[in-house]
């Protein structure tokens, strides 16, 4: 069954369109996602769908978008402290996949990403959220560190987090066999093995 969003008349088409198509993709996978499916869970025609998301790129851009505000947003609200391994756990916690809602994230992350292997201007804008998001990790890592972390360390130990936090997020929704408190316990190691650097 397609879920059904709020009606468009309170807000914006583009919006309702995005939800529509996140909320398909929590239950079939954004490959699996059509037009039809999205103009009928949005109640609108095939055409308004087609009108904002005139190819698949684009609707999966779109979602991939509306995922990446949302972790930026959560990530942002992060209070950081003087604690290096807390700041990394808090922060990167937003990247794994420990509820539903950050599953289907990391599940349109995942989608986009073989998209983006083989489309250059997908690759061009996964290229620059990563950086983005390596460059939030690392002011983590400085913060904390107060100046005793140099900025060239910080963002090499951001790149390599992300990299591993991305993997753990893959392994945890592509095989089903990592639950909330392996990947939690998975974070910690990782955390410790990068700070022993």
């Amino acid at each position: 069954m397609v879920p059904r969003v709020e009606p468009l008349s309170t807000r914006p088409t583009k919006d309702v369109l995005t939800d529509a198509l996140l909320d398909i993709t929590a239950q079939h996978g954004l490959e699996q996602v059509s037009v039809r499916q999205v103009a009928a869970a949005a109640g609108v025609s095939i055409g308004t769908v087609q009108h904002h998301f005139p190819t698949k790129d684009a609707m999966v851009t779109a979602a991939f978008t509306e995922v990446v505000r949302r972790i930026r947003e959560r990530v942002a609200g992060v209070a950081l402290g003087p604690d290096v391994h807390r700041n990394l756990t808090a922060v990167l916690r937003e990247l794994l996949p420990l509820d539903e809602r950050r599953a289907t994230e990391v599940r349109i992350q995942v989608a986009f990403a073989a998209r983006a292997a083989t489309t250059p201007s997908l690759a061009t804008l996964q290229a620059g959220i990563l950086a983005d998001v390596g460059e939030a990790i690392a002011g983590a890592i400085a913060r904390a560190g107060r100046g005793a972390v140099p900025p060239e360390e910080a963002r090499a130990l951001a790149r390599i987090a992300l990299a591993a936090v991305d993997g753990l997020a893959l392994h945890a929704v592509s095989s089903g066999s990592w639950d909330r408190t392996a990947l939690t316990d998975a974070l910690d190691r990782l955390i410790d093995m990068l700070l022993a650097r």
